[in-house]
């Protein structure tokens, strides 16, 4: 168990120091995923970015993924066959989530990068970094929309992910770092002391103290 995201961040940090120093780049899922990503930069001294991807929730519980979308000049939908099909919601009703789903990450792109565009990972190694991975549609939607940007290696790094999809997940990355697989995840923040959420505030200052590496 962590005691928050900082503490999971450093833990995480430990498991890459391979990295250290070497020509990576750190990609954070916001929110919850900067505040891990923050530290695992500043331990390898490596540049942060981010990777904006949005989970698509079952309308009726939101926070069961059934699918996940990435923004782009074509944006990648990305579904949960299992929970869409249990959950009886209708294709159309699926589309006009990932459409709203959409919209917010136009937002929140304005907001965290305003007029900055992202950093180039083309040939270079990527450390994607996320707080936990349950059902692994988020993951996977960010990993499609990595590879169209043509990194030289992908690594999955994570605190605490479901030990199913973590295996699964490790067939489409070049490397898996997780300090935690337990067999039954029942939720991300039950491995966590303090799993409260990030602000957009909060997301914005963690980019402005590591942006200038």
């Amino acid at each position: 168990m962590f005691e928050d995201r900082v503490d999971a961040g450093r833990q995480l940090a430990n498991a890459l120091n391979q990295y250290r120093n070497q020509d990576v780049v750190v990609l954070a899922l916001p929110r919850g995923g900067v505040a891990v990503a923050v530290e695992v930069a500043n331990e390898l001294g490596a540049p942060l970015d981010l990777i904006i991807v949005r989970k698509v929730g079952v309308p009726y519980q939101p926070e069961l993924a059934m699918g996940a979308v990435i923004d782009g000049s074509h944006p990648i939908i990305v579904r949960n066959d299992d929970v869409f099909y249990s959950s009886g919601v209708s294709e159309e009703a699926f589309q006009r989530e990932c459409a709203g789903e959409l919209k917010e990450i136009e937002r929140r792109r304005a907001l965290y990068f305003g007029k900055k565009a992202p950093i180039d990972i083309a040939g270079r190694t990527v450390i994607l970094v996320d707080d936990g991975i349950a059902t692994g549609a988020t993951a996977r939607v960010a990993i499609l929309g990595l590879q169209q940007r043509k990194p030289r290696k992908v690594i999955l790094a994570v605190p605490v992910g479901a030990n199913e999809t973590m295996e699964a997940l490790r067939h489409e990355v070049d490397q898996v770092v997780c300090l935690e697989e337990p067999a039954a995840l029942e939720a991300i923040g039950f491995h966590y002391g303090d799993f409260s959420q990030l602000s957009d505030e909060e997301v914005m200052n963690a980019l402005a103290s590591t942006r200038s590496r």
